[in-house]
Parts: structure tokens; C-alpha cells; sequence
């Protein structure tokens, strides 16, 4: 990792800063996850994050100790909020594994729940760091246990648990990755066959339904967010 920037730490139960600097830490970390992903970790400098804010760099250690705090954060919250909410979309209760697996599909179309470009801004970072490659290896590895778990939850045998669980969450990394851009409706036209293929196992038409409906829910959310 990069060395970190360092100054006087503020008191750890300090209250928010006011008049012209006030900004807030989860602002601070906001700013260091959008420059993370638009620019990679070179990017998260504490000075060009106050230009972006408008802020002094004092106002930074305010909320944290140095630059390398700030990076621990961003990788805390990365696991707080894309590995955490897999994991809690695989435990979500289902009576089907079809059920199951569409669950998954809403943690991987909703940003809000799974920041796709944050995911592989730190697949980025791990490039250049043994650090934050370990930290990835383990959350990897904690993902796809989850997924195992899943399918053996529903009766599949071991190896077979394993190999469905590679090439559901291999399949959506790489999806994305790709980059299609490929319209929600296209997508949603595919789910069923999807699914089918990830389980071998035909959806019913209530789930297919479901998903269907909560995608135009999230594709009405992501219009008029670009509204505003």
C-alpha cells in the first residue's frame, strides 16, 4: 500500500465539523470510494478528496488518523456492504433453489446492494497490493462457501455444489465485467433460462414474474435518480 499521510489525530468521539468545512466522515469515505473507482487507489489522495469537498485537509483528521485509516475504511466498507449483502441475499429464506438463485440475481442487478464498479476497482487495488489481495482472496473464498452452502442447503452433491457455485458467481463477475451494456429488459428476458441453467431446475412463473418486477423497480429508481 501507499505510504500514508499523516497529521494529529482528532479526538475519536469529536463532533461533526461546522461553518464552511462541514463535512462528515461517511462523506470523506464517499469521496475516497468514487475516486477509488474512477481513478484506483492512486487517486485517494487526502488533498485532491478536500478539493473535491471543498475542504481543508484538516478537516480529514478530523474523522481519520491518516491516508492508510482512510484505505483501511474503504476496504472495510467494501466488505460491509458487497460481501455482506451476497451473503445475506444466499441466506434470504427460499422454498426453491430457483427461488434461491433469484434472490442472488437482485443482490447483482441492484447497485445499491452490490457496487459492481467497486468490486473491481478493488480486484484493481489487489493488483498492486499483497494487503488488499489477501483481503480479497479471503472474501472470495467466503462468497463462494456461501454459495456452496446454498446449494447443498437444497440437496446438490459436494462437487456438484461447488461447480454450480463457480459458475453462478464466476458467470455474473464476468458478466459484468464485460461490460455488454446490455439492456435491463434484454437481461430480464434471459433470467428464466439463466436460472436453469445455473440450477437445472425450471423457475416457476411466480418467480420469473418477481424478478421481473423488481428489476423495473430498479431500472425506475436508477431513471429517476439521473433526473435529479
Amino acid at each position: 500500500m501507499s505510504p500514508p499521510e499523516t497529521s494529529p489525530p482528532a479526538p475519536d468521539d469529536a463532533p461533526e465539523l461546522v461553518g464552511n468545512i462541514k463535512v462528515t466522515r461517511q462523506d470523506w469515505l464517499d469521496a475516497a470510494r468514487e475516486a477509488l473507482i474512477e481513478h484506483g487507489v492512486e487517486g485517494v489522495k487526502v488533498q485532491l478528496l478536500g478539493a473535491r469537498l471543498n475542504v481543508s485537509r484538516s478537516s480529514f483528521y478530523w474523522y481519520f488518523k491518516s491516508r492508510q485509516d482512510l484505505l483501511d475504511a474503504l476496504l472495510d466498507h467494501w466488505q460491509q456492504t458487497n460481501t455482506a449483502a451476497l451473503i445475506a441475499k444466499v441466506e434470504t429464506p427460499a422454498e426453491t433453489i430457483t427461488a434461491a438463485v433469484s434472490n442472488i440475481f437482485r443482490c447483482f442487478v441492484n447497485p445499491d446492494l452490490f457496487n459492481t464498479r467497486l468490486d473491481f476497482a478493488i480486484r484493481d487495488w489487489a493488483r498492486r497490493s499483497d494487503e488488499v489481495r489477501a483481503v480479497l482472496r479471503a472474501s472470495e473464498t467466503e462468497r463462494l462457501e456461501a454459495l456452496r452452502s446454498l446449494f447443498v442447503r437444497f440437496g446438490y452433491p459436494e462437487l456438484e455444489a461447488i461447480a454450480r457455485a463457480r459458475i453462478l458467481y464466476y458467470m455474473q463477475i464476468g458478466y459484468d465485467d464485460a461490460q455488454l451494456n446490455e439492456p435491463m429488459q434484454e437481461r430480464s428476458r434471459l433470467n428464466a433460462s439463466y436460472i436453469l441453467g445455473f440450477t437445472g431446475q425450471e423457475p416457476t412463473p411466480d418467480e420469473v414474474d418477481a424478478m421481473v418486477a423488481y428489476t423495473q423497480e430498479i431500472e425506475a429508481r436508477k431513471l429517476a435518480k439521473s433526473r435529479d
